[in-house]
């Protein structure tokens, strides 16, 4: 059963918190980084992406560049721009976007929890990505980014929470990067018992976002743990904003490719009509609305193409993916796209940015987009059920959870 604990976090002072806040750090390369703290000297950025206060750094790894973040997270918090609550709390995390709203639990959950596998996962996460986290969080002696977790809806939990959010005054409420964000403390003793103790009756909790963040947590945790077996300690634990599935949405995964691997367009739709239907689409730009349909945009125009009958394994729940689909059907045996995780000849675009993006970037230095359909949070907690991984890039969850508003210390 699934274990979570209160904290004491450390958090902006009220009269900060959006000029603190800011997205996750994987988001946006460096120079974007760089151009969103300008004129900002309360952005989070310049402690979650250290090397932005190094202009033309050649490498963002070294070890000044956590060194440099520790400090600037130290300075604010001795000029009071964060404070640290004096008690173990919970929180309750609310955003609001195009008017609909996902509220979840800020809490810590448990390390053991992440090693057998009550936390479930659906990605392979790169050794790479884990070790700058890695060297963030023992630099800081905290962690910054919290892990976006979700759970199968339980009306009792819901109903505290909106209990608490009806009777109560948030701490933050702002509007940032087209997002309401709300904030509460649950300080009462009650209410978060009663939270630990519902959720000890969840039978699993799911990773929907931060999957690099949470191995680099559990890393750190059990290399502490070797020197200190204190079962107690809050490095047992990582940071987490927990929410019902059903709050979620997920917004599909684009993919670009840079040339059509030699042949010529009408070489490439032969080989595509092999295994799909293809058709000018019926709206352009188009966006699938459902499963097994794909966009294609090539030159300036859209088609539609969706697999012909036997060409999807749909007894297999990962080669049923739509993302699988295009990889193992298109993207693999046509373009060559071997491994999509270190392939340079493609790119992913979160549908957030739309199909418009899709059709500025074939327009100016690619060859062919795709546009998908969402994978669901069915697929998900199914993947994760049968503890297998899905394709990279298999999932954009927004709104992105802000960086900065809650800190877990490690002492």
């Amino acid at each position: 059963m699934a274990i979570i604990k209160p904290f004491k976090a450390v958090r902006p002072n009220p009269n900060l918190a959006d000029k603190v806040a800011a997205l996750p750090y994987d988001v946006m390369n460096s120079k974007e980084a760089q151009e969103m703290v300008r004129g900002n000297d309360y952005s989070f950025l310049r402690i979650d992406r250290g090397e932005i206060n190094f202009p033309d750094l050649p490498d963002p790894h070294q070890p000044k560049v956590y060194a440099k973040a520790r400090e600037i997270f130290d300075d604010m918090v001795s000029k009071g721009h964060f404070i640290q609550d004096q008690k173990d709390c919970l929180y309750i995390y609310r955003q609001i976007m195009d008017g609909r709203a996902q509220t979840g639990l800020v809490a810590c959950t448990s390390i053991d929890d992440y090693n057998n596998n009550i936390i479930k996962k659906h990605e392979f996460t790169r050794p790479d990505k884990e070790q700058d986290r890695i060297d963030h969080i023992k630099a800081l002696q905290a962690q910054t980014g919290p892990i976006f977790q979700t759970y199968r809806d339980n009306a009792k939990i819901v109903r505290i929470i909106n209990e608490w959010i009806d009777d109560h005054k948030p701490v933050y409420e702002f509007s940032a990067h087209n997002v309401d964000h709300i904030c509460w403390v649950v300080d009462c003793p009650e209410t978060i018992q009663s939270l630990v103790d519902l959720f000890g009756e969840i039978d699993y909790l799911y990773i929907a976002d931060g999957h690099h963040r949470s191995a680099a947590a559990h890393r750190v945790g059990m290399e502490m743990r070797e020197q200190n077996p204190d079962p107690k300690a809050e490095f047992n634990y990582f940071l987490s904003v927990i929410f019902p599935a059903s709050d979620l949405k997920i917004w599909p995964y684009n993919r670009l490719v840079v040339d059509l691997n030699g042949h010529s367009e009408a070489e490439f739709f032969a080989k595509v009509e092999q295994s799909f239907t293809v058709e000018k689409a019926p709206v352009s730009p188009f966006e699938p609305e459902q499963r097994h349909v794909f966009g294609v945009y090539i030159g300036d125009t859209w088609y539609k193409i969706s697999p012909k009958p036997g060409v999807v394994d749909t007894d297999d729940i990962i080669k049923d993916l739509d993302v699988a689909v295009l990889q193992d059907h298109l993207l693999q045996p046509i373009l060559n796209i071997q491994d999509p995780r270190r392939d340079e000849r493609i790119e992913f675009v979160g549908g957030i940015r739309g199909v418009q993006e899709l059709e500025r970037r074939v327009k100016r230095d690619m060859k062919v987009a795709f546009s998908m359909y969402p994978t669901s949070i069915d697929e998900i907690l199914s993947v994760a059920d049968s503890n297998q991984v899905m394709p990279p890039k298999s999932t954009w969850f927004e709104p992105k959870l802000l960086s900065g508003l809650f800190i877990h210390r490690l002492s």
